[in-house]
């Protein structure tokens, strides 16, 4: 019989939280800073547009081959492996000398960004039951807190040094992080022995197990849902504050991005709400909150003081629909969590997707208006989900 794994301490688990947001934060430092990355590879608009969309896609890919191996191969070594990786691609695009080296450094390193979907399944078995949502949440807030630092420290890194100090700091982040998340990860037990899959059918299984769990099915589509809708906000907001008719500068918008901090000290508490109320309760309500939130997108919307009530209310509960989400399948099966978090994640990337040209297109044929319409319809649509699956679970129960 294989011995159990012990607790995390609160150190480990704050430990892996600064991991996930460290591994995060790489795909988001180009953001701020595209255009001088564009002007030192002496290339165009279009062209620097692939080195994110090619990053993304890679992640995309690397959540489908490679996360399913979760279930079969200890989580802590399939961390390292990944971390490590990683950081040999940023090293990569620190001395590429030539864009096309570049960009295929940034896609590698895409592919294996997988420690942020790890880490939370590997987590969820060494943490009491009690307090699973809570240190869910934590992780998540990690997500959060590496886009916010990468967003903002990037464009502030730049302005005072250049676009190549960013990734030398993120490099040297990346170094220390494979350096100590053996320690975080020391916990794990001998993992448990499985039938062993070749790989084409472990990849099978993937979505065989997605037809067997229809409660992880709801689950995905409303965080796609809660995905789509955060994308399209953001890109039509950008587009809208920056439009002659409002005349809001870019670094306004970057500012204002900076409101997501709130959910980095929301999203814990919530998360030990939902352990009390139950996750399927807790998503309920939040939808609920959220929809009011995104109802008030439209008569706020034209002056950026007053978008700060709407923002706020959506940052505070968007994220809790994905811990919520997350944790109904953490109460499963052990062996089988992180394929299903494979399928969570792949259809939570496909609904940002959606939302990005969904939001965008709308914008351009509707304006603010038909923007905010889009995001209340999704908005409605997480609403109903969240109500059937609390009645589901009711009634199951």
């Amino acid at each position: 019989m294989e011995p159990s794994p012990t607790y995390l301490t609160r150190a480990q688990e704050w430990a892996l939280a600064v991991t996930i947001a460290v591994v995060t934060a790489n795909a988001y430092y180009i953001h701020p800073i595209i255009g001088e990355v564009a002007r030192a590879f002496g290339i165009g608009a279009a062209e620097i547009g692939i080195v994110p969309a090619l990053n993304q896609l890679a992640l995309a890919l690397g959540i489908l081959l490679l996360l399913p191996l979760g279930d079969f191969y200890s989580n802590r070594r399939l961390c390292l492996v990944f971390v490590a990786g990683q950081t040999l691609c940023l090293l990569g695009m620190v001395l590429a000398q030539d864009f096309v080296l570049f960009t295929a450094a940034s896609t590698v390193l895409g592919f294996f960004t997988i420690a942020p979907y790890l880490i939370p399944a590997f987590a969820s078995k060494r943490v009491a039951p009690e307090r699973l949502g809570q240190v869910t949440a934590q992780l998540t807030a990690g997500v959060i807190f590496g886009i916010l630092v990468a967003r903002m420290g990037a464009g502030i890194i730049a302005e005072y040094a250049d676009w190549h100090a960013v990734y030398v700091g993120a490099l040297a982040l990346m170094a220390a992080v494979t350096a100590f998340l053996p320690i975080a990860m020391r916990s794990e037990a001998a993992p448990a022995k499985q039938p062993q899959a070749r790989y084409g059918a472990l990849i099978a299984s993937v979505f065989t197990l997605a037809a067997k769990h229809p409660d992880m099915r709801i689950s995905a589509a409303i965080q796609g849902l809660n995905f789509a809708i955060f994308t399209a906000s953001w890109l039509a907001m950008a587009l809208h504050l920056t439009s002659p008719a409002l005349g809001y500068g870019t670094d306004d918008v970057g500012y204002l991005a900076g409101i997501a901090a709130i959910s980095i000290f929301t999203t814990p508490r919530l998360g030990r709400w939902a352990d009390k109320v139950g996750p399927r309760k807790a998503r309920l309500v939040a939808a609920v909150i959220q929809f009011a939130g995104i109802a008030l997108f439209y008569p706020f919307g034209f002056n950026i003081w007053a978008l700060l009530l709407p923002l706020l209310i959506v940052n505070m509960v968007g994220p809790t629909i994905d811990v919520t989400g997350r944790m109904t399948m953490f109460t499963l099966a052990p062996e089988i969590r992180t394929r299903l978090t494979t399928s969570y994640i792949v259809v939570m990337f496909i609904g940002g997707a959606i939302g990005s040209a969904a939001g965008t297109a709308v914008y351009d044929s509707g304006g603010w208006a038909g923007t905010c319409a889009l995001m209340l319809v999704m908005s409605a649509c997480v609403l109903a989900l969240a109500f059937h699956a609390e009645r589901r679970w009711k009634a199951l129960a």
